[in-house]
C-alpha cells in the first residue's frame, strides 16, 4: 500500500489526529540534551499534517522525571505514561514500583496511563521472571489508580490476557503495535482495550492486520507511530517521526468504507475516551 507525503497531508490536514504512542523523549528525536529546537521542529512538522495530540510512554525509571518535565512544555497537547517496558525489566529493580506509585499519587492529572508495560517473550528466557513481576505489579498499580495501560506484547498475548483476567483489571488501555488476527483483536477488545494501529498497515505483506482494520468497528482502533521506531513502508532505515501519522491515517482510510471525516472523528474520540482525557 503506497501513500505519498502529499497525499497523506491532503488526507489528514482537515482533521485532528492523535499519535497515541510516540517516544518523543528518545535521543533520535530529542537529541541528547534534549535539544529543544529539535523537539519543537518535530512537533511543528506533526502539527502541519494534522497531529494535535501525542502520548509519550516511558520505558524505564531513568525516563520518568524527564517525561514529567517534557510534558509541561506542551501540557495541553503532550500526554505521558510512566512505567517499565519489558526490555528494561531485568535491569530495573522491582523496588522502583514504590517510586512509580508515588509519582502517580503526586502527578495524577499529569500522567494519564501506566506504560509502557507488558511481556516480550521474544527476549532471552532469563528475563521472563523479571518481566512477569514488573507486569503484575504495574497492572495492579493501574487497577488501584483506575488508569489505563499501554501494553507491549510479543509472543505473549495469552499470558497478558490471563493476568488481566486474573487481576480483574477493567480500566482497559491500548494494545500497542497490534498486528494479529481478528480473533486475537476481539479477545483484547472484550477486556476494554483499543488496538494501536501504526506503520505496519503501510506494508503490502500485512494482510492479517489489514483484515482486522477492515472487519472490526471503528470503535476498536487508535493510531500511533511508535516514533522513532517502526518506520513506514518506503522509509525503512530512516528515523520515524510523529508527522508520519498522517500517512498511517491515509492508509487506514484506504482500508475502510466510511468517509475520512467520520474515520478521523472516531479515532480521535477513541483516543480521548480510552485515555480518560475528557475527565481531566
Amino acid at each position: 500500500m503506497s501513500i505519498t507525503a502529499s497525499t497523506a497531508k491532503k488526507a489528514s490536514n482537515l482533521y485532528n489526529l492523535f499519535d497515541t504512542h510516540c517516544h518523543l523523549n528518545l535521543p533520535e528525536l530529542a537529541g541528547t540534551e534534549p535539544n529543544q529546537k529539535q523537539l519543537q521542529q518535530h512537533w511543528q512538522d506533526a502539527q502541519q499534517v494534522g497531529v494535535t495530540q501525542l502520548l509519550i510512554p516511558a520505558t524505564e525509571p531513568a525516563a520518568w522525571s524527564t517525561l514529567l518535565k517534557l510534558q509541561q512544555q506542551q501540557a495541553a497537547c503532550w500526554h505521558i505514561a510512566l512505567g517499565v517496558h519489558p526490555w528494561w525489566a531485568k535491569t530495573s529493580p522491582l523496588a522502583a514500583i514504590e517510586q512509580l506509585s508515588a509519582l502517580y499519587q503526586s502527578h495524577s492529572k499529569q500522567i494519564v496511563a501506566v506504560g509502557e508495560i507488558g511481556l516480550d517473550f521474544a527476549l532471552a528466557s532469563d528475563t521472563f521472571l523479571a518481566q512477569q513481576a514488573w507486569f503484575e505489579q504495574q497492572l495492579a498499580l493501574a487497577k488501584q489508580l483506575a488508569k489505563p495501560v499501554i501494553l507491549h506484547h510479543r509472543k505473549s498475548q495469552p499470558q497478558l490476557l490471563e493476568e488481566i483476567k486474573r487481576q480483574h483489571f477493567t480500566a482497559g488501555g491500548i494494545l500497542h503495535a497490534f498486528s494479529g488476527s481478528v480473533q486475537q483483536a476481539q479477545s483484547f477488545i472484550e477486556q476494554g482495550f483499543k488496538l494501536g494501529i501504526g506503520g505496519t498497515i503501510t506494508y503490502q505483506r500485512a494482510a492479517k492486520t489489514h483484515k482486522v482494520v477492515q472487519q472490526l468497528p471503528l470503535s476498536s482502533f487508535v493510531l500511533e507511530t511508535d516514533a522513532p521506531s517502526m518506520p513506514l513502508a518506503g522509509y525503512q532505515g530512516q528515523i520515524n517521526t510523529p508527522a508520519r501519522l498522517a500517512e498511517v491515517f491515509a492508509c487506514f482510510c484506504q482500508l475502510r468504507s466510511e468517509p475520512a471525516a467520520e474515520i478521523a472523528h472516531a479515532l480521535w474520540q477513541n483516543s480521548i475516551d480510552i485515555l480518560g482525557l475528557g475527565r481531566l
